[in-house]
């Protein structure tokens, strides 16, 4: 047996947390990562159960974490591409179905996960819903702000009991707070809104000028204009300062009230 103490973990990530917060350095090679790796479009790299999910890794596994935390029964995504991040989502909800229904907890509802795009290609939604965990997910293609789309998926939520949302779709700031201010009153209190590519608001110009966003016209501009008339909200830093690497630093927004 060892001579030395095991030191509970909480306390090494608080020792993390602590030093990662308002570190230069980090920040220095934190934004270096970002601004070499995103034109080479890295987060492409990358599969969930093979479907092309195009996020990070440190985001998947972030995701999984809040999802494992807050156990939501409805997810809805705004942007679905190639499908992968709708099959990771709900792959994760059948885990915890799985580990609910061995803990002995009876749930009340079979939970969800709603993709929203203006138009997904024939042959992504054909891979999508061919897939074997395709069976809790549903699309609905129009756009996002849409607002007959909000007020019939609001209705269609009201059996639900814990929701989270994702927002990545259209980048632009202007579009970003309109699903926002749509899409906040689904969130759960205790669960989040995640804002996805918040990050181009710390990335140069030159790498959007075929782009209709970029700095100052961000996800993050959009998160933080809303943050200033939605005292319910605040943005969870932890999650930053954990992960370092993150398409959506300062866009994890936790429903606190």
């Amino acid at each position: 047996m060892s001579k030395y103490k095991l030191k509970p973990i909480e306390e090494d990530r608080e020792e993390f947390l602590i030093k990662a917060r308002d570190n230069k350095e980090l920040d220095k090679v934190i934004n270096d990562f970002h601004v070499v790796t995103a034109p080479l479009k890295y987060a492409y790299n990358f599969d969930w159960l093979g479907r092309p999910v195009i996020q990070l890794p440190q985001d998947i596994v972030m995701m999984q974490d809040i999802l494992w935390k807050v156990k939501p029964d409805l997810i809805i995504e705004t942007g679905v591409a190639r499908g992968g991040s709708l099959i990771f989502y709900s792959s994760i909800l059948s885990l915890i179905d799985l580990a609910e229904s061995k803990m002995g907890i009876n749930k009340s509802v079979d939970s969800e996960v709603w993709g929203i795009d203006i138009k997904v290609h024939t042959e992504n939604k054909e891979a999508i819903f061919a897939h074997p965990f395709s069976d809790k997910i549903k699309i609905f293609e129009e756009s996002s702000t849409n607002i007959g789309l909000v007020e019939n998926l609001r209705l269609k939520s009201k059996k639900f009991n814990r929701i989270l949302v994702i927002l990545d779709s259209d980048h632009t700031a202007n579009h970003v707070l309109k699903e926002l201010e749509l899409y906040s009153p689904f969130v759960s209190v205790g669960s989040y809104c995640v804002v996805f590519d918040s990050t181009i608001e710390d990335l140069p110009e030159k790498q959007f000028r075929d782009r209709d966003w970029g700095p100052g016209n961000s996800p993050r501009t959009a998160a933080n204009k809303f943050l200033e008339t939605h005292s319910n909200f605040e943005v969870d830093n932890d999650l930053d300062s954990k992960l370092l690497i993150t398409a959506a630093s300062g866009g994890f927004l936790k429903r606190i009230a």
